[in-house]
């Protein structure tokens, strides 16, 4: 008799727990709040430069966009011209379309709310760019119709380099002060096997792809997403590797441009392209091109006080 009862006291604090357990889960829920979808999603646009004589803008292709909405905690944004969805969770951003000319866009605004849940929005706006490098469009590509393939300029010192990105008095900001490689590094080997292809349709727009799954991953960007340092990897650590990717030009405006004297031009990668060294960056200043030879510049998205320096050329080194 004892034991019975000991156990049907067992049973009546289990049940009690259970109990408590439901209600601090009931509790939570309701601290949670609704989950619901964002209301009443509208988005503004204004047209950088845009007036009676410049209606669809000045011609940098800059556009300043605004969301509102009741209920989102954070705002993605497709632009409709190829570049990544970028994340605004103020709602607000600025944009700029590089496609030479006047051309309609349609712009898709995904709002989130709790849980996940969300809506969407849709605006059209037709945005004129002057912005034109046809010269650097026709050195990657070999013109129009055509396509031409690179390669790192493995034999040649100064493949990579590494400087700061900040202002320096002294101008070290434009060139590799920290570090200039050997030709052919002894540590990034593995690299040298990569090859770029570029191609330029009839009407001047420009794809880019990379035919081999290389990413170098330099130690410090290595260590923020957790993978070993100075050494390759393939598409488990970058599946952005894959696919042909489209490539805008839009004007370079940082200081290291202006201070260096470089050619004022970018190159703007769609769907997280790049060009081997792998810092999770799409976006490359051009320093110098020529119909042989390609040098370019990026920031570290890990560490925005680091600068990177690349060179590439369509002769292959491995032959």
């Amino acid at each position: 008799m004892k034991k019975f009862i000991n156990n049907k006291g067992l049973v009546i604090v289990l049940f009690m727990s259970l109990a408590m357990v439901f209600v601090s889960c009931q509790d939570d829920d309701a601290s949670f709040g609704d989950i619901t979808a964002p209301m009443d999603v509208s988005i503004s646009a204004e047209i950088v430069g845009l007036d009676a004589t410049n209606p669809n803008g000045d011609g940098t292709g800059l556009v300043n966009f605004t969301v509102n909405s009741n209920g989102a905690i954070t705002y993605r944004f497709n632009f409709g011209d190829g570049s990544d969805v970028k994340v605004a969770p103020s709602g607000s951003i600025t944009h700029r379309f590089s496609l030479t000319g006047t051309n309609t866009y349609s712009v898709t605004v995904i709002a989130s709310g709790r849980g996940g849940i969300s809506s969407t929005a849709s605006i059209n706006i037709d945005v004129f760019s002057s912005f034109e490098d046809q010269e650097a469009k026709d050195f990657l590509t070999g013109g129009a119709g055509l396509s031409k393939t690179w390669y790192w300029a493995a034999d040649k010192p100064g493949n990579i380099g590494l400087g700061p990105n900040a202002v320096q008095s002294g101008g070290e900001h434009t060139f590799s002060q920290w570090f200039t490689s050997d030709a052919w590094h002894g540590d990034k080997l593995c690299m040298y096997d990569a090859e770029f292809v570029f191609t330029q349709s009839a009407d001047g727009g420009v794809t880019f792809e990379q035919l081999t799954d290389i990413a170098y991953t330099p130690g410090d960007f290595a260590a923020s997403i957790g993978v070993d340092g100075d050494t390759c990897h393939g598409l488990t650590v970058a599946p952005s590797l894959d696919g042909i990717k489209n490539v805008g030009f839009s004007p370079s405006s940082s200081t290291a441009t202006e201070d260096g004297d470089y050619r004022g031009t970018t190159m703007n990668f769609s769907d997280g392209g790049f060009m081997s060294w792998y810092v999770n960056v799409s976006t490359l200043e051009i320093i110098e091109i020529t119909e042989n030879t390609l040098f370019v510049r990026m920031t570290d998205s890990s560490n925005p006080d680091l600068a990177w320096y690349c060179k590439y050329q369509t002769d292959n080194p491995n032959d």
